[in-house]
């Protein structure tokens, strides 16, 4: 199937996080048409049930699908993934690539054998972590802690509002005051807004840790599946869209802008 060079990818989340994904993707394919697209009427999903968000994001990947026309999607939000990707590809025609926790890389990288899984409650409470953590760090001790606070704290960040340091403190406390946490090494962010505030995560942190994420990984997969398409020559501007905009979107104006999404639209 011949692909229009214009054709964009699609990025899903429910808020801003899954701009950690967009960013190297935009280092990879500079010139690729971007449209972002966050529920922002259904934001934060991590707080939110299975069957809810089983249901929500298939249906509305289906109208952005419809409207924007895009090569390829990218669920770039890691509760959504786990819960409703098998939903979604069996739903839509093109490929769509989800956000996995970057579990291996954290087992093959620990010197201690302990590592951590930071995401949202949801996430983290998911059979598919634990098959994750069973087939790739079976010799490691696997400590899991949710933080919806963490995604809110991403949130305000880009929206240029002042930190709360001891937001990022208490979600690793989570982790570090669970038996063994003292001799955690390694943090997995399991959520795509954790990497935004991995630099707080890092200055919050009790003893030195090592943080992984997807981002990179997510951005080789789309290359592998986009490779012999066509792109435009030059990059163009890309569109940020809500499914509701107000106040709260309009202040990630300058953010959005530095990821190259110059436009802002309402599905």
């Amino acid at each position: 199937m011949t692909v229009a060079a214009d054709a964009p990818i699609l990025f899903f989340d429910s808020g801003v996080g899954g701009l950690s994904i967009l960013a190297p993707v935009r280092e990879m394919l500079p010139t690729a048409s971007i449209v972002y697209a966050a529920d922002s009427a259904g934001f934060p999903y991590g707080t939110k049930s299975e069957a809810e968000i089983a249901a929500r994001v298939p249906a509305l990947l289906g109208r952005l699908v419809e409207r924007y026309r895009p090569r390829l999607a990218v669920i770039a939000c890691n509760t959504a993934s786990t819960i409703a990707l098998q939903h979604v590809r069996a739903a839509l025609d093109i490929p769509v690539v989800g956000t996995v926790p970057a579990i291996k890389p954290a087992a093959l990288l620990s010197k201690s054998r302990i590592f951590g899984v930071l995401g949202t409650d949801a996430t983290v409470r998911q059979p598919y972590v634990d098959r994750l953590a069973a087939e790739h760090g079976a010799d490691c001790i696997v400590l899991r802690h949710g933080s919806a606070a963490l995604v809110q704290l991403a949130e305000a960040k880009l929206r240029g509002e002042p930190l709360d340091p001891r937001v990022a403190r208490a979600a690793l406390a989570g982790l570090t005051t669970q038996p063994g946490g003292q001799r955690m090494d390694m943090v997995v962010l399991a959520c795509t807004h954790f990497p935004l505030v991995e630099a707080e995560l890092a200055a919050a942190a009790p003893h030195s840790l090592g943080f992984v994420h997807g981002g990179e990984g997510i951005a080789r997969r789309i290359a592998f599946l986009t490779e012999g398409q066509t792109w435009p020559a030059e990059p163009t501007p890309g569109t940020a869209v809500f499914t509701r905009l107000d106040a709260q979107q309009e202040r990630l104006r300058p953010a959005l802008a530095r990821y190259g999404l110059d436009r802002i639209e309402q599905l």
